[in-house]
């Protein structure tokens, strides 16, 4: 008797949706909370207060649409047995335009492209909406419908571009792997991961904001300065116009081993003064420092291995394969069943990098507040709190569950706790 393979997947489904929907009902009341907390206080002026927590609100909102109408889908989807009727429909439309579907490459590329095409259809309302009525009514959004129509071509045609070779590539090794097909799988997502990794800041990005050195000044100067003092191999500095589409500020670095750079966007320029920027860099490097973006990857890399190991043990069952309503087993639907079939593993692990995340955000805090810089930073944390209106209140267990980053009211006073520690 076959194992009730699909029963198991589409009950862990349900089970996720009603924790994490618990966790939303609480996040979404702590929300509502018509004051802040008592720590932020006088810190946080209450205009800045009442715009965040509508704009929140507006998110909460959304967010719960959103999800009930994904479960429903992919409920639906798995019960009816949809993807096995659409991977027989792919291979037969890929035999009327003259193609041959006994390839499996073929008809993978067939059904992908298919499902590429149900994906754009029903993420766009919620793309569109969250872009032109949340962010817009908050006055975030900054980019014309044209803008959003060109991003999503582009990123459409990267997919026609990038996805056949990788796809060719895991079926043949799958294949041909044998019984050390997951440490060939490993190897060949290691290498594409070191590749777009090298490809994605300098032929990607590109495509979509335009980045240009920053200019000669006392910015440029004290990020160098700094750079320098901690030995950080920097090599280009460049300002990226997040503008053209959002008024929300980010920063971030690349790049291996001696051939570092660093990314600001023109955002966070116009939001902080140059010392809050450079305190905000100084976090940044405290990961490179402490090696934290080191521990994330190895990190990241042994639990694909792991997921891979998985993989070779369930991709030859046929039970598995039948419960989902297929008779053969091609090799992105086992891979598709997999990932279904871990949706508990996978949360758990989420959850545990999590706090692994923000044990690393409270270090590199430390990390810039040994530097110097804990006023700049507690100023930049603040105004970025302001300017991005984040979520002022949050509750405790959805935070721990979701962010990888701590909130304001940890991460804020983290440092003053680090001050009042030193100067007793």
């Amino acid at each position: 008797m076959a194992l009730p393979y699909l029963e198991a997947v589409l009950c862990f489904m349900i089970l996720n949706y009603i924790f994490e929907t618990y966790l939303n009902i609480r996040q979404h009341r702590a929300l509502k909370l018509p004051t802040l907390p008592k720590s932020l206080a006088g810190v946080i002026s209450g205009e800045k207060f009442e715009k965040a927590r509508a704009y929140s609100l507006d998110k909460s909102n959304f967010n719960f649409v959103r999800e009930g109408v994904t479960i429903v889908f992919d409920i639906t989807i798995l019960y009816y047995k949809v993807l096995p009727w659409f991977w027989k429909k792919s291979g037969e439309l890929a035999t009327n335009v003259g193609l041959n579907a006994e390839n499996e490459i073929i008809h993978t590329l067939a059904f992908l492209a298919g499902v590429m095409v149900w994906s754009q259809i029903t993420d766009l309302p919620f793309s569109l909406y969250s872009t032109f009525v949340i962010e817009t009514r908050h006055g975030f959004n900054k980019q014309t419908i044209w803008l959003f129509i060109r991003d999503m071509i582009k990123g459409i045609f990267l997919s026609i571009l990038l996805a056949p070779p990788i796809v060719a590539a895991i079926i043949i090794i799958v294949q041909n792997g044998g019984p050390y097909l997951a440490i060939y799988l490993w190897g060949f997502m290691f290498a594409l991961a070191l590749l777009m990794m090298t490809i994605y800041p300098i032929m990607i990005a590109p495509l979509f904001n335009k980045f240009t050195p920053l200019p000669e000044g006392s910015l440029r100067e004290k990020i160098e300065k700094l750079a320098d003092s901690l030995k950080f191999p920097l090599k280009k500095l460049f300002v990226v116009d997040g503008s053209t589409r959002s008024s929300h500020s980010n920063a971030y670095m690349y790049g291996f081993f001696k051939n570092k750079r660093i990314v600001l966007y023109d955002t966070l320029i116009q939001q902080c003064i140059d010392n809050e920027v450079v305190s905000v860099l100084a976090h940044e490097l405290g990961h490179w420092k402490l090696n934290h973006t080191t521990y994330s990857f190895v990190a990241v890399q042994l639990l694909t291995f792991l997921q891979f190991g998985g993989y070779t043990l369930v991709r030859n069952s046929k039970d598995l394969f039948e419960s989902f309503g297929f008779d053969d087993q091609p090799v992105i639907i086992g891979l598709i069943i997999f990932m279904h079939t871990i949706i508990p593993v996978q949360h758990v692990l989420s959850f545990c990098l999590n706090l692994v995340s923000r044990a690393f955000e409270f270090q590199a805090d430390a990390f810039a507040k040994n530097l110097g810089y804990a006023p700049e930073l507690r100023g930049a944390l603040v105004k970025l709190q302001e300017e991005n209106s984040f979520a002022m209140n949050t509750d405790p267990g959805y935070s721990a569950y979701h962010f990888s980053h701590p909130p304001l009211v940890e991460g804020f006073f983290a440092l003053e706790d680090l001050d009042t520690k030193k100067e007793n």
